[in-house]
């Protein structure tokens, strides 16, 4: 099985309806590149998700992991609203999420990142959103408490923001702060109004 297939066979995995039942084992080459099957071609290839489909968590619906969120956001002083606008914006609550970057779980974690952030499970929404929270911080940090540049940073990386002293001009970075602010500001109305 070459690489390409393996990734695209990754993605499939990862993108397949609850009712898909699979083990995933991954492989870090010598080039430092994730490689991600359901069938190991050879003994490098090492259990990375124990079949994931008994899970009981469905996309598109927030309460599952509201405490997972609001965890995240007390332990990383975080709002959190804007949190769970970030989690929103980047998976709409699903928890199995690989974008075609292959951006991994609930807050679209990039596999190099997996290391640096101490994940285990790229897929688990504890320790995805945990992690998440962690980097954003960092980058509110960074960017003085700016929420639209530290989501911007986000989205296409801290070195983007710095280079442009502002949201850097990429449509699709343009469009995730515009949508993150969107729902942080629904989500905010919501707690706001009466019940």
């Amino acid at each position: 099985m070459t690489v390409t297939a393996i990734v695209l066979a990754a993605v499939f995995i990862c993108s397949a309806s609850l009712l898909y039942s699979a083990d995933i084992y991954m492989y870090i080459d010598k080039d430092g590149v994730y490689n991600f099957t359901d069938q190991p071609p050879s003994p490098k290839y090492k259990l990375f998700i124990k079949d994931w489909s008994t899970s009981r968590v469905s996309p598109g619906s927030s309460a599952q992991f509201d405490e997972h969120i609001k965890a995240a956001a007390r332990t990383h002083e975080i709002e959190t609203h804007l949190l769970k606008a970030v989690v929103k914006a980047e998976s709409n609550f699903n928890p199995r999420a690989v974008s075609k970057k292959g951006a991994l779980g609930l807050m679209q974690i990039m596999p190099e990142n997996i290391k640096e952030l101490n994940i285990e499970n790229p897929f688990d929404p504890r320790e995805n959103i945990m992690a998440g929270a962690r980097y954003l911080r960092e980058l509110l940090n960074r960017f003085q408490g700016d929420v639209p540049l530290a989501l911007a940073a986000y989205n296409a990386g801290p070195g983007s923001v710095e280079r442009a002293n502002s949201i850097p001009p990429i449509k699709e970075t343009e469009t995730f702060v515009k949508k993150v602010l969107m729902y942080y500001r629904d989500f905010k109305k919501k707690k706001e109004a009466p019940r």
